[in-house]
This record gives C-alpha cells, structure tokens and sequence, in this order.
C-alpha cells in the first residue's frame, strides 16, 4: 500500500511540468502534492487519507487537462481550478492537523 501511495504522489509531481499555459496552478499543484508527501514521512496523514488527498490532485490535474483540451484556459476555468486548490488546501490542513 505504501508503495502504491508513494508512486501516485511521484505521478503527481512528475507531471506537474508537463503541463503548460497554467504555471500558478502547476505550482500549487506540486506544493501541495509535497505537502501530501511530508505529512505520509512525518506520520502526520495515515495511508488512507493520503490516498483520499492524492484522489483529490488527481481530479484537480483532470479537470486543468479538461479545460487545456481546447487549447486555452479562459479566467473562469481558472478560477474554477483556484477554487478546487482551494478546498484540497483545506483538505490537506484538516487531516495533516486532526
């Protein structure tokens, strides 16, 4: 399981930069996925929730390739992304701190 975990989060931040045309959002993505990965090393997130947070970037990272399909992200798809960041932030707070 711990394997299984660790090599979703590598995906997660190895395909970060892969993915041009939203640099903020990329950013965000990958120090949040290191987030997610310091707090599986430190014993501050169980296997469990650290798979439901990777769940979480993954559907962040498939609706940012869903808006890119069109070859541009218009200002509302990228609030939309913010606001999505925005709750997996939370997210990762509240189990990191429970």
């Amino acid at each position: 399981m711990k394997a299984y975990l660790l090599a979703g989060l590598a995906l997660v931040v190895a395909s970060g930069p892969a993915l041009a045309g939203t640099p903020y959002v990329d950013k965000r993505e990958h120090r949040q996925a290191h987030r997610i990965y310091n707090g599986i090393k430190s014993g501050e997130l169980t296997y469990g929730e650290a798979a439901r947070l990777i769940r979480g970037q993954h559907r962040v990272r498939r609706l940012e390739r869903q808006f890119k399909s069109d070859g541009v992200v218009t200002p509302a798809e990228r609030a939309i992304l913010h606001h999505r960041l925005n709750v997996q932030n939370v997210r990762i707070y509240k189990n990191k701190h429970d």
